[in-house]
């Protein structure tokens, strides 16, 4: 049975790479998933002489002979042959024990205040995204009804914040290092589109260095949480007597955000949560997608068709 290259993993089918000549499973059939470049590098070296000397930690690509211990090695770290004699490696960088410390030595790119407390961010976050939520709810509500523009935007910041909270909840349950953090283009973007594109923070998680069941539960918390979160105010909508309107419609639009930005970011492309549940189990994408985006539809419709005035008002 073919084995995988990268990870070791016999499969059923696998998937030749034509620039460096190597099989890899499904989870590392693209270059950049068996880090194609590092893989053509090993396969090139040839060593001039064997060498029993315990390489250093910090050399990013190292070979040492066969009959050092196995054990030596951390797990998933055994990259293939250079030839009869040695195992080509990378030794993976150890991440320091608090990398998010501005002592760590650690820095992080694309990050706005990478070093400040995390409720720090959770705050500046909340208020933009409750701000432009004001802001975009009062073009479609008006003053009719200006104290439920209050009620929408805290659904809409707290869609949101739950999300990322979902992930960050599941990487601690794994112990990883993981904060909730600003991120600068994000910002920008978020500013610029008056919250159309309101992706003002993310949760930085470390250690989510490969597809695995770690990273695909910690990406699969965020849309999970909408779905519950969603359900919930969907049901409550219903629930609330009708006397009460329009606060039994104020949760049904709460409802169909949640259904909204889980759905959104269920698709599999770029760094959206949905390419990493996609590449873990397809069982789990599809269970997910399958149960948000009917929700999403039957609340979009009650929302911008008449059935809303069946269901909601007196």
């Amino acid at each position: 049975m073919p084995i995988c290259y990268h990870c070791g993993t016999e499969v059923s089918e696998s998937f030749h790479c034509t620039k460096c000549g190597q099989s890899y499973c499904s989870l590392h059939k693209d270059p950049i998933d068996h880090e194609c470049n590092i893989v053509i590098e090993s396969l090139n070296f040839r060593p001039q002489q064997v060498s029993h000397t315990v390489p250093s930690y910090n050399a990013p690509t190292q070979v040492i002979p066969q009959s050092v211990s196995q054990s030596t090695m951390q797990d998933g770290v055994i990259r293939g042959t250079s030839d009869g004699s040695y195992t080509w490696y990378r030794q993976e960088q150890a991440v320091p024990e608090d990398a998010f410390d501005p002592d760590s030595g650690i820095s992080f790119k694309g990050i706005f205040l990478a070093h400040k407390s995390e409720l720090t961010h959770f705050l500046i976050a909340g208020i933009i995204i409750y701000v432009i939520g004001i802001i975009s709810f009062y073009t479609s509500i008006g003053s009719a009804y200006f104290w439920t523009l209050f009620i929408l935007a805290g659904f809409y910041v707290t869609a949101f914040l739950f999300h990322e909270l979902g992930h960050r909840q599941v990487a601690v349950h794994f112990k990883l290092q993981t904060k909730f953090r600003l991120l600068t283009y994000g910002l920008l973007m978020t500013l610029i589109s008056l919250g159309r594109f309101a992706l003002p923070g993310a949760v930085v998680v470390l250690g989510l260095d490969k597809i695995s069941r770690k990273t695909g539960l910690c990406k699969a918390a965020g849309p999970f949480v909408n779905l519950v979160y969603g359900s919930i105010l969907f049901l409550i909508s219903f629930i609330i007597p009708k006397a009460f309107y329009p606060l039994n419609f104020i949760f049904c639009i709460g409802s169909y955000l949640n259904f909204m930005l889980g759905s959104f970011n269920m698709i599999p492309f770029g760094i959206l949560d949905g390419q990493n549940i996609w590449k873990w189990k397809k069982k789990v994408y599809f269970g997910l997608i399958g149960s948000l985006l009917p929700l999403l539809i039957v609340t979009m419709l009650i929302i911008n068709s008449s059935i809303s005035l069946d269901l909601y008002l007196p």
